[in-house]
């Protein structure tokens, strides 16, 4: 791909940058990134993805937009308010940069379309806020072979991690997490709430790992995990390995197929 004279200008500040170049933003233009969730990761995620010039990002979500979502999810305005969310997150990438070609998926993520939702993406990027998706993502991740990088938000606290289990002796999220709780037993952020720019630190982060990942620079944080404390004001990272028992890696794995997995119809 030839960048125009108008693309040069625009990426500047990437391609002066060794790690990228011209060719590296190229690169990023011919990427596919799915993000799962335009909320509070998703929102800060899919700005700077759109920035950043990755050419086709897919946001799946079945939500619509509603007052309490605008303290963090800043793809959405207040005129917003009562639209999917699939369509504000859209609309305001495609005012960032209209280099960038947005696919809307208005849909819950559940084993019936998964495979049809991940299958055209290079990278899928896990923003939702159940367990249930977010097993079944690294599920159909590790399966299909798709790269999955994924946050999650606490109170004043995030996650990051990436999970290539498909390469290597590297681990998945079930490595780390082997079983989702108990249905009910954890509160979500409407329960007990959650400060607002946690939720930018971390999709901000994600983001900076997906392009990591689509170029192939830096470190990846396959491996390992990070853990963010707002009110501490600290990072730690976390060496993860992969768990023997895993049931989807190890070596005797009892998921070998989504149709197998707990999410399955009638599981």
């Amino acid at each position: 791909m030839t960048l125009s004279g108008e693309q040069i200008e625009r990426y500047a500040r990437h391609i002066m940058l060794p790690e990228i170049g011209g060719a590296g933003q190229a690169r990023l233009l011919a990427s596919k990134v799915l993000l799962v969730g335009a909320g509070g990761l998703g929102s800060p995620l899919a700005l700077y993805l759109a920035a950043a010039g990755v050419g086709t990002i897919g946001i799946a979500d079945n939500d619509v937009v509603s007052l309490s979502n605008l303290q963090r999810q800043i793809a959405h305005k207040t005129s917003d308010i009562g639209r999917p969310k699939t369509d504000s997150a859209a609309e305001s990438i495609a005012a960032i940069n209209p280099d960038v070609k947005a696919v809307r998926h208005p849909v819950r993520l559940n084993i019936e379309n998964v495979r049809e939702l991940i299958g055209d993406y290079d990278l899928v990027a896990d923003g939702c806020d159940n367990f249930a998706t977010k097993f079944l993502l690294n599920d159909a991740c590790y399966l299909m072979r798709k790269p999955l990088v994924a946050a999650a938000l606490g109170r004043f606290e995030g996650q990051l991690s990436t999970y290539r289990a498909h390469e290597g002796e590297n681990p998945c999220y079930r490595c780390i997490f082997p079983e989702p709780p108990p249905e009910g037993s954890m509160p979500n952020c409407a329960e007990v709430g959650t400060l607002g720019l946690v939720a930018g630190v971390m999709g901000t982060l994600q983001g900076i790992e997906v392009v990591k990942e689509l170029l192939g620079i830096g470190t990846s944080m396959t491996g390992h995990l990070l853990i963010y404390d707002a009110l501490d004001t600290t990072f730690r990272k976390i060496r993860v390995r992969r768990d023997p028992q895993c049931r989807l890696c190890g070596p005797q794995p009892a998921i070998t197929s989504l149709v197998e997995s707990e999410y399955a119809p009638g599981s």
